[in-house]
């Protein structure tokens, strides 16, 4: 199994499955001589971890990281080698795993059983989604917290929040009002309107009751990104981006500023035109584009929204194939499962967007040093 590894400069290789003994994360490109510790990737751990609230799989897992590798004797500072980290499971009982093995051969509709079944055969890993779970994503949110510390020194924001659940929308927030909504009433839909997420949360209730589950859209926003991060053609920031988070479970889609909106705008409406300021500097009157163009940053906040499907697992009987019997079933597994993965998805989402702008920042830089070398040396 390859495609365990993201990123090119700040590469993160990650593994682990649902219900084995833990999981395990390596990055490289962590710069030397910075101050790192538990403290600084714990909290955004804690925003995903599971069995916080009713609207969250009663999973109860701690998710307590540890650092075993890339930080130096002399103190809390990386030494710019591999950081390692590890995330112990806890929540493994055996009456949990009899639950999946007693449907092994039954298809989950909406899960990715019956495709890793078809590329790994018996191999596959069937207990609670194996390494399709997103068990998975505590990984990159452990990575993405480091991405964040890296960006906070050059004063890089990244900030996600649940913009609709089901038919329920967020009222339009600017960048500081959603912050201050975040900081001053903290709720497991992680919406910043506090009306709005107690709506959010009554409706995901109200489907719950009903054995379903809820989908949504998570809007994302990275602040005070320089321009010019990005490479032409196939390493477009937007593309970075784009696969960092397509690659998250249960994503269905994203789009960039207006998005799905261009299709209707004409040419004058959708172009963001440019001015000087007062100190000389470019400025946007629009940011159709979400702060991209050419797919490379322009140096304004950097807008996009996440499509996160319904949670696969649900209480209703569902017709499914038994692969071993190779005959029709109906499936009806009671599991553990998040009424809505949407709350939850919001630091996963973050992370991938961290480490993407990360990335390409240590390519940016990694370039303008070769310029530099060139106009100095004769090679």
């Amino acid at each position: 199994m390859i495609g365990n590894t993201f990123g090119r400069c700040f590469r993160v290789t990650a593994c682990g499955e649902s219900y084995g003994k833990g999981l395990g994360i390596i990055i490289d490109g962590i710069p030397a001589g910075m101050k790192l510790t538990v403290d600084d990737i714990q909290p955004e751990l804690d925003r995903r971890r599971p069995g916080q609230s009713a609207i969250d799989s009663p999973r109860g897992e701690k998710d307590k990281v540890e650092i075993f590798a890339g930080i130096g004797q002399d103190g809390n500072l990386t030494t710019g080698a591999p950081l390692g980290l590890i995330i112990y499971n806890n929540d493994t009982q055996p009456i949990h795993v009899q639950q999946y093995r007693d449907y092994r051969y039954q298809m989950r509709p909406g899960h990715a059983e019956f495709t890793y079944y078809v590329k790994y055969g018996e191999y596959a890993d069937w207990c609670g989604a194996g390494r399709a779970s997103g068990r998975e994503t505590a990984c990159r949110v452990a990575a993405g917290a480091v991405a964040k510390k890296i960006l906070a020194r050059e004063n890089i924001e990244v900030i996600g929040y649940v913009k609709q659940l089901m038919e329920i929308k967020c009222p339009e927030m600017s960048f500081e009002e959603i912050k201050k909504g975040l900081a001053e009433h903290p709720n497991h839909i992680n919406c910043p309107d506090p009306e709005v997420a107690q709506k959010m949360i009554a409706r995901c209730m109200e489907i719950k009751e009903k054995g379903d589950t809820a989908g949504g859209i998570i809007e994302f926003i990275a602040r005070n990104v320089p321009a010019g991060l990005g490479e032409p053609a196939f390493d477009k920031l937007s593309a970075t981006i784009s696969h960092g988070i397509m690659s998250i479970p249960a994503v269905k889609a994203i789009e960039f500023g207006a998005g799905f909106g261009f299709a209707t705008m004409t040419g004058f409406e959708s172009n963001d035109q440019m001015y000087y300021d007062d100190n000389g500097d470019v400025k946007f009157k629009t940011n159709h584009g979400g702060g991209l163009l050419g797919g490379i940053s322009c140096g304004d906040d950097i807008v996009g929204r996440v499509c996160v499907k319904a949670t696969s697992t649900i209480d209703i009987k569902q017709d499914t194939i038994d692969v071993k019997e190779h005959k029709n079933t109906v499936l009806s597994p009671i599991t553990r499962r998040d009424p809505t993965i949407c709350g939850r998805a919001v630091p996963v989402i973050e992370a991938m967007v961290a480490m993407s702008i990360v990335d390409h920042l240590m390519l940016a830089r990694g370039f303008e040093a070769v310029q530099r070398l060139d106009k100095e040396y004769t090679i």
